[in-house]
C-alpha cells in the first residue's frame, strides 16, 4: 500500500480540454477525478451514459442541464448528483476563473 494521495495536487496551470483521471475501476464501478476550466459540452451533444453516476463538485463551479429541465442546475463546493444511466444531459459551464474538480462514480443499477 502506498500513501495518501490528494484530489487537489497536482492540477495544472492550463487546462485547454478536460482532464479526466480513473482512480480506481472495479467491474461496472469506475471512481475518476474531472478537472475543467471554461469548458463545457457543445450545445449539440447530450451524454447519455449506459451507468448511472454520482458527480460531486469539489472545488469550483459549474452548471448542469438536463434534456428534460429548461434551466441548468448550478453547482458549488459539496453539492452532488446522481444522474440515472440514460438521463441526458450536459454541462453547460465551468469557472472560468480556476479548476473546478469534480469526483465521478459510475456504477451500474444497484
Amino acid at each position: 500500500m502506498t500513501g495518501p494521495n490528494n484530489l487537489f495536487f497536482g492540477i495544472p496551470a492550463d487546462i485547454p480540454e478536460e482532464i479526466f483521471e480513473t482512480i480506481v475501476e472495479s467491474g461496472q464501478v469506475r471512481i475518476e477525478r474531472i478537472i475543467s476550466r471554461g469548458q463545457t459540452t457543445p450545445q449539440d451533444l447530450w451524454y447519455d451514459q449506459d451507468l448511472n453516476e454520482l458527480v460531486v463538485l469539489l472545488k469550483g463551479s459549474a452548471g448542469i442541464l438536463f434534456e428534460t429541465e429548461p434551466e441548468p442546475i448550478n453547482l458549488l463546493p459539496g453539492d452532488y448528483l446522481v444522474i440515472p444511466a440514460h438521463h441526458r444531459h450536459r454541462v453547460t459551464r465551468t469557472d472560468d476563473e480556476g479548476p473546478t474538480v469534480w469526483l465521478a462514480v459510475h456504477y451500474p443499477h444497484l
